[in-house]
């Protein structure tokens, strides 16, 4: 998968730091539609918790990216789907499989919790990331059309999905 020395594992709540200096130099109108996380404020909160998360680290100890992989609804007749809910990957790191390998990690997960779907939604102006899902086999499911207007501009939410049944 990658080509650099690189091992997924679930995130703990030591991480919270370094996932909030990742998510603050990774943020981008291209990727995010909530404004920037502040400095100092914490990564964990009440509803994202370090269960959620699984994160990639480098051979030198640094975390590298992480993925948030989550229920798709409360719902009893929804629990066999699970959503990635968010993903990033350090801008000096990326072009190395990283994101790839966090794709993965969340739908080996998604499956390992009994799921046989996983989804996401991306900007629609996102190519980098709309690219990475598609060789993930995610499949484009639904656009909703100039769903959030970000840094003067509408933009599409489009909705992506694939089966788990197979690898």
């Amino acid at each position: 998968m990658p080509d650099i020395e690189l091992t997924i594992r679930s995130a703990v709540a030591d991480d919270d730091r370094a996932l909030g200096e990742l998510d603050r130099r990774c943020w981008s109108w291209l990727s995010d539609v909530a404004p920037q996380r502040p400095a100092g404020e914490p990564f964990f909160d009440e509803r994202h918790g370090p269960d959620q998360y699984q994160v990639a680290v480098v051979a030198d100890g640094r975390i590298a990216g992480y993925v948030r992989v989550v229920p798709s609804t409360p719902l009893a007749s929804n629990a066999h789907v699970r959503q990635i809910q968010g993903l990033a990957v350090d801008g000096e790191l990326r072009g190395h499989g990283i994101g790839r390998a966090l794709v993965a990690a969340a739908c080996e997960r998604a499956r390992g919790e009994g799921a046989r779907r996983i989804t996401l939604r991306v900007l629609g102006h996102n190519r980098p990331a709309r690219a990475l899902y598609e060789r993930c086999g995610f499949q484009v499911e639904g656009v909703l059309p100039e769903e959030f207007l970000l840094d003067g501009a509408y933009v599409d939410d489009v909705c992506m999905g694939r089966s788990l049944l197979q690898p």
